[in-house]
């Protein structure tokens, strides 16, 4: 590597941020992590702790913060529904005024930023599967808005940043994700059903099971991350990244209860509010600009997945709402 670079990773400390930060501290850029600890873990970047180019702040992004850096990657806000929509309030203003703050010392530092955003987006989409100039069927007063709305007002002000102040923006919207450090209180599909697998209770699913989503394992992802910040600056616009192969929440309990050989039962509760029906990714865009596609099957990551739960002890960690 020629170039080392100072790179702030807000939501560091998260499942995804804490692979991040492994990936850029790996290549030798100077990596300052900034998580306020909501969802996320320290026990996530404590092996990076004694690494001399690894710096971790205790911070949210909701209030200014003064950095001097050359990229930033913005993944602070809690992503599951029970987190989210625990403080609406609080989620919609990590959105917006946190992205206002990064965006102000980007363009201060006149650094690379990319944003985290979400598949959420698209709402329940209308045109399937989703390509990025889908603009989406969302609830603006449903429960999931906090989120879904949030996250769209930030790729507002990137863009306006960018239109405005030639600010070099990167946009990524990410399909459902899973895989080692999922925190297994999330309240996601992925880690319910592994949890409830392995303590062989019954398996819940929301809804009848025949509702779809597209499942990225966490390597490919954050390999996405990274492609598309170093992308050239033609790509400014939003870019899908997640994995195109589609399952029924019915196969993937499933196949959990095949891979972990439980006894679980699959029962069925009411489906949520605004709950989306299909979710799959056109990643034309991603493969054309940033040459990147998923490599791992379901199958192969879920077990890693599974491997990984069952090296934790689950009470050790706190579930960071009521709402699991």
């Amino acid at each position: 590597m020629d170039i080392i670079k100072r790179i702030l990773v807000s939501g560091g400390a998260g499942f995804l941020g804490s692979h991040l930060c492994e990936r850029l501290v790996e290549q030798g850029h100077d990596v300052i992590c900034l998580d306020n600890f909501f969802t996320s873990q320290k026990s996530n970047v404590v092996h990076l702790l004694g690494k001399s180019n690894f710096e971790l702040l205790r911070h949210d992004i909701v209030h200014p913060i003064f950095l001097e850096v050359d990229e930033i990657y913005n993944l602070a806000c809690p992503a599951a529904p029970g987190h989210y929509q625990y403080n609406p309030i609080k989620t919609m203003k990590t959105s917006v005024l946190g992205s206002i703050n990064l965006l102000g010392m980007a363009r201060r530092c006149n650094a690379k930023i990319f944003q985290a955003s979400t598949s959420e987006v698209y709402g329940d989409p209308e045109v399937h599967p989703q390509p990025e100039s889908y603009r989406g069927c969302v609830n603006p007063i449903g429960v999931r808005a906090c989120y879904d709305e949030g996250k769209r007002a930030a790729e507002t002000l990137f863009m306006d940043y960018h239109r405005m102040n030639k600010l070099r923006t990167r946009i990524c919207r990410i399909f459902n994700t899973y895989g080692p450090r999922m925190h297994p209180f999330d309240g996601r599909v992925v880690s319910n059903f592994i949890r409830q697998a392995l303590a062989n209770e019954d398996i819940t699913i929301y809804g009848d099971g025949s509702q779809t989503r597209s499942f990225c394992y966490r390597d490919d992802l954050v390999e996405g991350f990274i492609r598309l910040m170093n992308a050239a600056d033609e790509v400014f616009f939003p870019v899908n990244i997640g994995n195109p192969g589609e399952y029924t929440i019915k196969q993937l309990a499933e196949l959990t209860v095949e891979l972990t050989g439980a006894n679980s039962k699959i029962i069925y509760k009411p489906l949520p509010p605004d709950d989306p029906t299909r979710r799959q990714p056109d990643i034309t865009l991603a493969k054309k600009y940033l040459n990147w596609e998923p490599k791992v099957p379901l199958r192969e990551g879920l077990q890693k997945t599974i491997d990984w739960f069952k090296t934790i002890n689950p009470e050790l960690y706190r579930p960071p709402t009521p709402n699991y």
